[in-house]
C-alpha cells in the first residue's frame, strides 16, 4: 500500500485552507478550486472562490490562466443561482495590488449588494482602483 506525503502547512492561509489544514466550511470544490464564505462578509452572501493552485494576485496571472479565471467566475455565478440570488444585485471582483489583505487570488462573490452596508461598498466598489471586475481582469490576460 502506498501512502501519500503529508500536505505541509503553508505561510499561505488560502492555501491551508484548499489542503483542509484550516477548520473553514467548503461550500464547493473541485480539482482546481475551492469555495469558502468570507470570515467578515460584507452581505448575506459573500464567498471567496480560489483557484488551489498558489496564484499570489491578479497580477501574476498569465494568458496561460484564462480557462482558470473563467472557471472561477462560472463556479460564483452558479453560486449565486443555487442561493437564489439575483446576478444584478450581485457584485463580483477581485481586490487589485496593493489592496488586498490575503496573497493568494480570490474572487469575491457578494449578494445582494444593496444590503451592503456604507464600508463595504467602499471596501467593493465597484470598477475603483482596489476593486476591479471579472472582465477587467480577463481583458488583461
Amino acid at each position: 500500500m502506498t501512502t501519500l506525503p503529508a500536505v505541509q502547512r503553508s505561510a499561505c492561509i488560502f492555501c491551508n485552507i484548499a489542503n483542509k489544514l484550516e477548520p473553514t466550511e467548503i461550500i464547493y470544490e473541485d480539482e482546481d478550486v475551492c469555495v469558502f464564505p468570507d470570515i467578515k462578509p460584507a452581505s448575506k452572501l459573500h464567498l471567496l472562490v480560489i483557484p488551489k493552485r498558489h496564484v499570489e494576485d491578479v497580477k501574476c496571472l498569465t494568458p496561460e490562466d484564462k480557462d482558470l479565471v473563467d472557471k472561477m467566475l462560472s463556479i460564483a455565478h452558479e453560486q449565486l443561482a443555487k442561493n437564489n440570488l439575483p446576478l444584478e444585485d450581485s457584485r463580483l471582483g477581485y481586490h487589485w495590488p496593493p489592496f488586498r489583505s490575503v496573497r493568494h487570488l480570490h474572487l469575491h462573490t457578494i449578494a445582494p449588494a444593496s444590503d451592503m452596508g456604507f464600508i463595504s461598498r467602499l471596501i467593493f466598489r465597484k470598477d475603483s482602483y482596489w476593486f476591479v471586475s471579472p472582465d477587467y481582469v480577463t481583458s488583461r490576460l
